[in-house]
């Protein structure tokens, strides 16, 4: 259920008492073992055979065309947390191919998400929503298994409920590949369905566990978001291959907000093309931290304490907004 009124809320949660983010236990995930790791597998063993200018040229293009239509503007920015309204056609376009990612249907996406953000803002979660195991044990976690909270929440997904495109979506967003495969294969033959197909799912599974580790364990910050119990990380290296999601600590701060490059130098395509979208049209009523406003209980990290330093040119949020950035 959206909250319009709130654009920092965790939108189709359900707030009650009872849920619990701590008790619970991760499980072997059968079906994420034979599929990340099916890519994964396939990928690394026949990619280097079919390996070419033209099927890397492939692999970039349509990796780069699913996060950014699909993982980071359509799920996330526009499903997730409706940071923009546009055309029901359009939406559904974008969130077909946010399933194209190879990650989750959408309502499986939203109830990942949800959970760990509901979780984060607590003042302590299980290790699994805070990727608080070591390394090589969050990977095994978040990659090919699942979280069985004891209390879990309960979700209301409003009109997506209702919407039979989303319902259909949810059950077969693993065979939408299928056709894309048989294309590819129609075209270029093994090496294109190889890494058009396996090799990007792959990346898109496993990078984006990377990327989740490291942007709620280490790096820069400019805020902190008051009585929260994990906060986040900048990972200024993953900025361009995410399209922006990557400025974690700013997406922690303005979570609503459908521009994550908040500072000058930040990268944010997601955010380009919301912006080149909604000169043509397709998308309206996009919501940033000028439009939003200043979030109670956001505190900016002091201008020469510990991590502060890669962002401290660039001035404090009230100074952001007053310049309608």
């Amino acid at each position: 259920m959206r909250h319009d009124d709130d654009p920092h809320a965790v939108n189709f949660l359900i707030d009650e008492d009872g849920p619990d983010p701590v008790a619970g236990s991760v499980r072997v995930d059968a079906p994420s073992i034979v599929w990340n790791g099916g890519m994964a597998l396939i990928a690394l063993v026949a990619g280097p055979l079919f390996v070419t200018p033209g099927t890397i040229m492939l692999f970039v293009l349509t990796t780069g065309a699913a996060l950014l239509l699909g993982h980071s503007v359509g799920y996330h920015r526009m499903m997730i947390h409706g940071s923009f309204a546009g055309p029901r056609w359009f939406r559904r376009a974008l969130v077909w191919f946010g399933a194209i990612v190879g990650m989750a249907g959408p309502y499986g996406i939203i109830r990942a998400h949800d959970t760990r953000d509901w979780a984060q803002r607590q003042a302590n979660c299980h290790p699994f929503l805070r990727h608080g195991a070591t390394m090589l044990r969050d990977a095994w976690w978040q990659i090919y298994c699942r979280l069985d909270l004891d209390d879990p929440p309960r979700f209301d997904f409003g009109e997506l409920d209702n919407d039979p495109f989303y319902r259909w979506l949810e059950a077969t967003w693993r065979w939408q590949q299928l056709p894309v495969a048989l294309l590819f294969f129609a075209i270029g033959g093994w090496g294109w369905v190889v890494w058009g197909v396996a090799a990007r799912v792959a990346v898109a599974t496993h990078g984006h566990w990377l990327v989740g580790h490291l942007a709620h364990n280490r790096g820069s910050q400019h805020w902190t978001v008051d009585a929260h119990g994990v906060q986040a990380f900048d990972v200024p290296w993953a900025a361009i291959p995410t399209m922006g999601e990557a400025w974690h600590n700013n997406h922690h701060a303005y979570p609503g907000s459908a521009r994550i490059g908040l500072h000058p130098g930040q990268s944010d395509w997601g955010y380009a093309f919301i912006r080149l979208c909604e000169r043509f049209g397709l998308m309206w009523n996009v919501r940033t931290p000028e439009t939003m406003g200043l979030r109670p209980g956001l505190s900016e990290m002091p201008r020469h304490g510990p991590g502060f330093a890669a962002h401290s040119r660039h001035g404090n949020i009230s100074q952001l907004a007053r310049r309608g950035r």
